[in-house]
């Protein structure tokens, strides 16, 4: 029996009876957690096992956000801070591979963090290229401002994750950098020329097209949809992000939640799902809204099976790594990063 298409979140540091019976008779292909979900290591691999043994699923896909800075999941006590994504640019700038080494070793570093706790699934890299006045929700999260060195650094870290047998998620496809608002919050829309979204927003996502997923960007762009922001627009998933940009991997909604989108649960849902998205993402735990999006998600079928089945498929085994050494020349760099003014 196949899964239904979409990746849930759950409300605590265990499950409860009734999220226990959903995921059971819904069958998310996957999962995402936390820091609500977050105590201890040990608590977080008996969480992931539960989710699996839910669902019945050894291999079901459970996501983090874990970029480090200011978005890190797993940090201090029981896990190391890691740089925002700033940092491996500061270090590009003086020297290009400097700035990749330091990339691919943090993610490496943070994939052993991740499969030692049972997550298989990192939504990074991000290709979004901030300009000046946009909302601070990117920020230092971003590699830089020019799309060629976003994509090498991006590309660096989806390195450093594979290796440590991590599957990346390509994110905020088709770009994030010229929001001018937190679309936590509400709807951004861009009004920037199709010939400069393609020259600088779209170009950092064109080289990593290859990877197995990405979320996109609950965006509006004015010159290509002015009715739908990217994650519901049929036009920007069928001509931007699989046309122009070239993405053939699985393709999954930001959060379904998020206040960016219009309508009831039911009806972002319909509209994810209608657009092109192969999988919606539900992120805030809340029982009654993951029923209304399990009630609206069909099950994962056609080129949408096909490409989470590929995206699983890719995921390789763990690299033999001196986690010790890979964590004291990551801290060298950082501190070059942070003598140059990061």
């Amino acid at each position: 029996m196949n899964s239904r298409a979409f990746i849930t979140g759950v409300s605590g540091t265990e499950l409860s009876a009734a999220e226990r019976e959903f995921i059971r008779v819904e069958r998310p292909w996957g999962f995402i957690i936390f820091k609500r979900n977050i105590e201890t290591p040990e608590q977080v691999s008996y969480l992931v096992r539960e989710l699996r043994n839910s669902v019945g699923s050894p291999d079901a896909p459970v996501l983090i956000d874990q970029e480090g800075g200011r978005v890190q999941r797993f940090g201090p006590p029981h896990w190391p801070a890691y740089p925002a994504g700033a940092v491996f640019g500061t270090l590009y700038d003086i020297d290009r591979g400097l700035g990749l080494t330091a990339a691919r070793l943090s993610a490496r570093l943070m994939a052993a963090d991740l499969i030692d706790l049972g997550v298989t699934v990192d939504c990074l890299p991000l290709a979004d290229v901030p300009v000046a006045g946009a909302d601070a929700v990117i920020g230092n999260r971003a590699y830089g401002t020019e799309p060629g060195k976003v994509a090498a650094i991006a590309r660096a870290v989806t390195e450093g994750l594979e290796q440590g047998g991590v599957l990346p998620v390509l994110k905020h496809i088709p770009g994030h950098g010229r929001a001018t608002a937190d679309t936590h919050f509400r709807l951004p829309e861009v009004d920037t020329s199709k010939a400069e979204l393609e020259r600088t927003d779209f170009a950092a996502f064109q080289p990593l097209a290859d990877l197995p997923m990405a979320m996109t960007a609950h965006v509006v762009f004015s010159a290509l949809d002015p009715a739908h922001p990217a994650t519901t627009s049929a036009t920007i998933i069928e001509q931007v992000i699989r046309g122009v940009i070239g993405f053939q991997g699985l393709l999954m909604s930001d959060d379904v939640s998020m206040n960016a989108l219009a309508g009831s649960i039911a009806e972002r849902t319909r509209a994810i799902v209608t657009a092109g998205c192969d999988m919606v993402l539900h992120c805030n735990g809340d029982l009654g809204e993951m029923r209304a999006v399990a009630r609206d998600t069909p099950e994962l079928s056609g080129m949408a099976l096909k490409r989470a089945e590929r995206a699983l498929a890719s995921r390789k085994a763990p690299q033999a790594f001196d986690r010790q050494a890979a964590r004291a020349e990551l801290d060298a760099l950082i501190d070059q990063a942070r003598t140059a003014g990061a």
